[in-house]
């Protein structure tokens, strides 16, 4: 069966254009820390691109190879920026990474793949191994307690709409999803509704699981895995982590 990333894949930028509010914080810790930087979970290149084009070296590693041939592609088109960027197609758990990296980040949600301890403790001793002595992880998560207050509900959700670049047709992209507190996993559902040219609905449904994480459990994770927490913010204006706050950015520093 097809991984999420490979069902969404010809999806993903039109869908995140407006996804763009984290470009900026990842720029500045790029200015206080240097390179060169590991974006963990690059996808299309959605974060790698603005840092390389701001002139830092950027390597990027991904799992679905879908995904980095629209990387590639973006490549293609701005051959400048081959001396800057470079791709691998690996399994973050298992990858021996030639090099160790200044930054290490790991944006929006991207922790959230790995599901149950063992994966969570290898991914993150794996990124202690890319991390120079004197560099940082960055972990970009929503506040789990914040979406553990908020009501369930089963109904399904319009998310956006947005045209796919390629066809010109609109998309209507819907969500259902069911949180079970227990496990702290999220179970949803996305749905996509291409409106064809002659009308007609193709529909893609696209099951994904996430994992959420609260502080203190990601504190003692990344202490079994060679680090400390440096710095955790509530946004990504670096604002204070707390009670209601939107998301949990941790920085972390290896130990």
């Amino acid at each position: 069966m097809p991984g999420f990333y490979s069902i969404i894949a010809r999806y993903y930028d039109a869908e995140n254009t407006d996804k763009m509010d984290d470009v900026d914080f990842y720029l500045q810790l790029a200015e206080d820390h240097g390179g060169p930087i590991l974006d963990v979970g690059c996808g299309t290149g959605r974060v790698l691109f603005p840092l390389a084009r701001a002139g830092y070296t950027v390597h990027g590693i991904d799992n679905e190879q879908s995904m980095l041939e629209r990387a590639e592609s973006t490549l293609t088109q701005e051959p400048a920026l081959r001396q800057k960027i470079t791709l691998h197609h690996a399994d973050a758990l298992t990858y021996a990474m030639p090099v160790k990296f200044k930054l290490t980040l790991v944006p929006y949600n991207g922790l959230m793949h790995f599901h149950d301890q063992a994966a969570q403790l290898k991914v993150l001793q794996q990124l202690r191994q890319w991390t120079q002595a004197d560099g940082r992880l960055v972990l970009d998560l929503p506040n789990a307690g914040d979406v553990f207050a908020s009501q369930d509900t089963e109904a399904i959700t319009l998310e956006r709409t947005f045209l796919e670049p390629e066809t010109g047709h609109m998309v209507m992209q819907q969500s259902v999803s069911y949180l079970d507190r227990a496990s702290q996993l999220l179970r949803v559902t996305w749905i996509y509704d291409e409106i064809t040219a002659d009308g007609t609905v193709k529909r893609t449904f696209a099951p994904l699981v996430l994992y959420y994480y609260f502080f203190n459990e990601l504190n003692l994770l990344l202490k079994l895995s060679g680090f400390e927490v440096d710095e955790v913010y509530g946004d990504l204006n670096f604002g204070d982590f707390g009670d209601g706050s939107e998301r949990m950015i941790v920085i972390a520093k290896p130990v």
